[in-house]
């Protein structure tokens, strides 16, 4: 992003009047507002507290007495009774006698009084001086390009002020739509980490919220004129504004909103949950590729000279060098680690890439983008593990991995690499010291503890007035059919057997022998289990007709339709269904966490038969099943006692003879 000019004072001058005006605050105004907050209630209440033992603390005075709740939360008061008995059975109920009971405000008044006012007075007030200096910059602005005042921007929202400051060589409203994508970015990267459990009212207002008081004011900071961009920060095209923001914003609201149903168990141990659609992640990830030429690129807001030309070349050239960079690593340490390529995780690995660079695309070689790359390639990676395993932070797409802690180092990394050009200064690595690196930390510091507390806000209000979480039974039943009434969202979506070929065999499976020529009737048995109804009812035997159910992967259902058709069974049922896990000693991981494994997808076969033998059904399915290791299938065989073809009105053998 292009220049602004500086405040014409000192940045120390302003933030030294606003913060001595918190600090008198907190320590005058504050105390003076906060009043005792003491519940009077009948002496019967205070009785039935003792004998119910949940008095905490107690203080007896002439005319009343003052008592808190067990937990101490909540403090009461009562009139002064002539009881000889009271002292003994408050000690019996282990109540707590005390001199002087703490009375406190309201939890609420206080939050408000000692953080939000604070924090409104301290916004407030440099709105007046960012409205000041504005003024004398040329007039009305926009929030985020309002001149350039330290702190905020004016409030234009129709967009009629002055923007030459800008210095803009593309009109206006080109400009606009650009940074709106931006805004935007910022605020989709939040629904990633809170998917699949957030109310969706909740996140169109918090959206909102970002869209308004949160990535304009950081944005101003850094690219409006604001005091951050007048001290040197560097930050080209958003890994600290949009990707950063959003993913510290992400992280918070993962947090505070909880993990999903079932992704940890009792002790704490996460499962993993993975996604459905891995084409389309994988779709979006090189759509988002593409267009962050665009994103990173396009920052240069020129093309119109040589100098312009060669610089966005520059940029593109380590936007797709770090990306790939990062790609490859991401599959190759995720082979190491994991013992295969994690595909999902390389796809977040060239996001990570992405991300990385984008704070230093302009300013670094190509040398410095290929390390920037390689660090986000093995960041990834390793932050998605802490978080899941460590932080507990319930991340279902891995957002705050990629934006926050890539765009935190892709912010940090520009300290390290630049090489001075484009208006920042040279790197620790370039013979810059540390006067870049710490301009870069002290940006990502502050604008981290800003929006952390405003967020915490938002998140609070609408947690306890829309709700942040939605109920259990919709989380359960999905998100689609009570939020949007969508119960065919997911209509053409075909269960695949993605364990199938992942599970990896053990000496706790293995049979010995995966030839089934050479495998034994007991090896065979134990892979491919056979189940028969000897009766029926009534002490009736075996009717000619019979039922077998076939369960196996999906992956060997072209052989067993082969292997049944070459016995002449023509006809068949199938069913894709849910079947219980892997056999214990073969777990499976996803992203380095095992995967819930409770239910696996499964493909079911249903024949009937009276001509062909049953025994040669079930033999020829189980040569088709068979690997040499347990968990192969299972075949069920039941009797049939009367089958109606609708069609003649046939019944029992006749109704089965031209399609068996």
């Amino acid at each position: 992003m292009k220049e602004v000019k500086s405040p014409k004072k000192p940045l120390i001058y302003y933030y030294s009047i606003i913060l001595l005006i918190v600090l008198l605050f907190n320590l005058i105004v504050s105390p003076l507002l906060m009043k005792n907050q003491v519940t009077e209630v009948d002496y019967g209440t205070f009785m039935r507290m003792i004998e119910e033992k949940n008095i905490g603390e107690v203080e007896v005075e002439d005319d009343e007495i003052l008592f808190t709740d067990k937990d101490k939360q909540q403090v009461y008061t009562t009139g002064a009774m002539d009881d000889p008995t009271l002292t003994q059975r408050l000690y019996d109920s282990g109540a707590t006698f005390t001199k002087e009971i703490q009375k406190t405000m309201s939890p609420v008044l206080s939050f408000v009084l000692t953080a939000v006012l604070p924090l409104v007075i301290f916004i407030a007030i440099g709105q007046y001086m960012g409205k000041k200096l504005v003024e004398s910059a040329g007039g009305k602005n926009s929030l985020m390009f309002g001149g350039t005042g330290a702190l905020i921007g004016g409030f234009d929202p129709f967009i009629q002020g002055d923007y030459s400051h800008l210095g803009l060589d593309i009109p206006l409203w080109v400009y606009i739509v650009f940074q709106t994508v931006f805004c935007a970015t910022a605020a989709t990267i939040v629904s990633g980490s809170m998917a699949e459990r957030t109310n969706f009212k909740a996140y169109c207002v918090y959206s909102a919220a970002i869209s308004l008081v949160v990535y304009p004011i950081c944005g101003h900071w850094m690219w409006g004129g604001g005091w951050l961009q007048s001290m040197g920060f560097h930050d080209f095209a958003g890994s600290a504004a949009v990707h950063n923001v959003g993913g510290v914003i992400a992280l918070l609201g993962a947090w505070m909103l909880g993990p999903r149903i079932g992704k940890y168990d009792k002790d704490g141990n996460p499962h993993a949950i993975p996604g459905h659609n891995l084409t389309a992640g994988a779709l979006g990830v090189f759509i988002l590729w593409f267009c962050w030429f665009g994103f990173n690129g396009g920052s240069s807001l020129s093309l119109s000279t040589d100098a312009t030309m060669t610089l966005t070349g520059l940029v593109c050239f380590n936007t797709n060098l770090a990306a790939a960079v990062a790609t490859c690593v991401t599959m190759i340490f995720t082979w190491l680690r994991y013992g295969k390529p994690d595909v999902s995780m390389t796809l977040n690995g060239s996001l990570a890439g992405l991300v990385a660079i984008t704070a230093g695309c302009d300013t670094v070689s190509p040398f410095g983008a290929f390390f920037i790359g390689f660090v986000a390639g093995i960041l990834v990676v390793l932050s998605v593990e802490f978080f899941d395993k460590i932080a507990k932070v319930d991340d279902p797409v891995g957002a705050v991995s990629v934006h926050f802690a890539n765009g935190v180092w892709g912010t940090i990394a520009v300290g390290l690499f630049s090489t001075g050009s484009n208006t920042a200064h040279a790197g620790l690595f370039y013979g810059g010291g540390l006067a870049q690196l710490g301009t870069q930390l002290l940006g990502l510091v502050c604008v981290d503890v800003y929006v952390v507390i405003v967020m915490f806000i938002i998140f609070k209000i609408i947690d306890k007035t829309l709700g942040l979480r939605v109920p259990a039974e919709v989380e359960i039943d999905g998100l689609d059919i009570h939020e949007h009434g969508l119960a065919s969202a997911y209509a053409g979506f075909a269960i695949s057997d993605a364990n199938s070929a992942a599970m990896t065999p053990n000496e706790n499976t293995d049979l010995g022998e995966d030839d089934i020529t050479k495998a034994t009737a007991k090896q065979m048995d134990a892979a491919v289990p056979v189940v028969r109804e000897p009766v029926i009812h009534d002490g009736v035997y075996d009717t000619g007709m019979h039922k077998v159910s076939i369960i196996a992967k999906l992956a060997k259902f072209d052989q067993l339709k082969t292997a049944l058709n070459d016995l002449g069974v023509t006809g068949m049922t199938v069913t894709q269904v849910m079947g219980c896990g892997i056999q214990k000693g073969t777990p499976e991981k996803y992203r380095g966490v095992p995967v819930d494994t409770t239910l696996l997808p499964k493909i079911k076969v249903e024949v009937i038969v009276s001509r062909i033998s049953v025994d040669a059904v079930v033999e020829a399915a189980k040569k088709a099943l068979y690997t040499g290791h347990i968990g192969d299938g299972k075949i069920f065989v039941y009797n049939v006692t009367r089958v109606v073809k609708i069609r003649t009105g046939e019944e029992d053998y006749a109704a089965l003879q031209d399609v068996e």
